[in-house]
């Protein structure tokens, strides 16, 4: 099981506090630690939006501007993680930082939910398929996202040459996931990590955003789970995009034995009855049939967290949008962008239109695979900067 701890912009670009953070991951149990790779042209237009933060509202793009770090940066947090005995892992958000980020030689490349629909960076990622481990988290997407996605990445050219994977590495690991800041355990749906795994034939794990520290990832990894990802970080007051729904290290080291537990359990049980055989367990839900590990995992989480909440969060397995992901869809996920405001008759070039999350004021584009087919094409209208690039703006090259 890998316990992965998400660092991602938590460090605020402080070198010092990297590590600290790393250091925090390791003592607490963790197995890797995630940073991600921003570059806010990558990911945000300039007009994209303000968020609020412990320090006042801000420019979202600003935000993200003043998290920029040079590759040496990250080249240090790599180099700190392998001392501590820990796999670096990392996220792109576009061409630039996946080059920069491959020639650090990263343990894997983590691809977050928003970026399901880049399809010019899955191409990219592509490349690497059965060379550098990837994951790919499948937040605010449905079915057909996820299947697009994996379609993708494992379609490229020379992707059945001999792995360069380390043995026992898995080539494309899928997160289950709700994109929400934080998410509710009630809509998490865990179940989803076995449809995954059993879908697409990959090992499936879950990143919880939810604020509680056990219940997710326990129900997670007893259904399953081969890898749990959470956020980490010195302290829930600082001002981190995403530090009030990460766990401080207590809390994570709470989550790392909780998962070691249940894992010692499910395999005393498999011990114990080799065939696995399975009991049902209508005192939980009509029809839901368990193994006796399972059952006792359940059974824990109920005593505390009573029994409508944990079958809340097991859900039905069914991967659907959450409830409270249903409007970010198309908003936190990628369309297509114009990146200055252009006039009609103006036939676009590359430089017109960005792979951009259209986050909060903007209005959202046509999905990423159009990317090819809008260059060349001539507007039709006036448009504006930032705007979401709609079929109707455009005629035929």
């Amino acid at each position: 099981m890998d316990i992965i701890a998400e660092i991602g912009t938590s460090h605020g670009g402080n070198l010092d506090k990297a590590m600290r953070l790393v250091d925090s991951a390791a003592e607490a149990g963790a197995t890797g630690v995630k940073f991600q790779w921003v570059y806010a042209h990558e990911i945000l237009h300039p007009e994209t939006g303000h968020v609020s933060l412990p320090g006042g509202r801000v420019r979202l793009y600003d935000r993200f501007r003043a998290l920029e770090a040079p590759p040496g940066f990250y080249r240090k947090c790599r180099d700190h993680a392998k001392r501590a005995g820990l796999k670096f892992i990392c996220s792109p958000f576009g061409p630039r930082s996946l080059r920069e980020l491959m020639e650090t030689e990263p343990d894997a490349i983590k691809i977050a939910s928003p970026e399901v629909s880049h399809i010019p960076l899955l191409e990219e990622c592509a490349r690497y398929f059965r060379r550098v481990p990837l994951i790919l988290s499948g937040g605010v997407s449905k079915l057909g996202d996820i299947e697009r996605a994996v379609d993708t990445l494992t379609g490229a050219e020379g992707a059945g040459e001999k792995s360069g994977l380390a043995e026992g590495s898995a080539p494309l690991t899928l997160l289950h996931c709700v994109t929400s800041y934080p998410a509710p355990p009630e809509e998490y749906n865990v179940r989803c990590v076995e449809t995954l795994e059993r879908t697409f034939g990959l090992p499936a794990g879950i990143s919880d955003h939810s604020m509680e520290p056990v219940l997710i990832p326990v129900l997670a990894t007893a259904f399953g789970a081969k890898m749990i990802e959470k956020h980490i970080t010195l302290s829930r007051d600082t001002d981190g995009l995403d530090d009030p729904v990460a766990l401080e290290p207590g809390q994570f080291a709470q989550m790392a034995q909780a998962v070691r537990q249940t894992q010692a359990v499910l395999e005393r049980h498999r011990k114990a009855s080799m065939a696995q055989g399975k009991i049902l367990c209508a005192e939980y839900a009509e029809g839901l049939v368990l193994t006796m590990g399972q059952k006792d995992a359940l059974d824990q989480m109920s005593e505390q967290f009573g029994k409508d909440k944990v079958m809340a969060a097991v859900g039905d397995g069914v991967k659907r949008l959450a409830p409270c992901e249903r409007l970010n869809y198309g908003r936190t996920n990628r369309s297509l962008h114009y990146t200055r405001g252009l006039p009609a008759g103006h036939r676009l070039t590359h430089d017109d239109v960005a792979v951009l999350r259209t986050e909060k004021t903007l209005t959202p584009g046509i999905s990423p695979a159009f990317l090819n087919d809008t260059v060349g094409a001539v507007l039709q209208q006036d448009v504006s900067d930032g705007e979401g690039v709609l079929l109707s703006h455009i005629t035929a090259r």
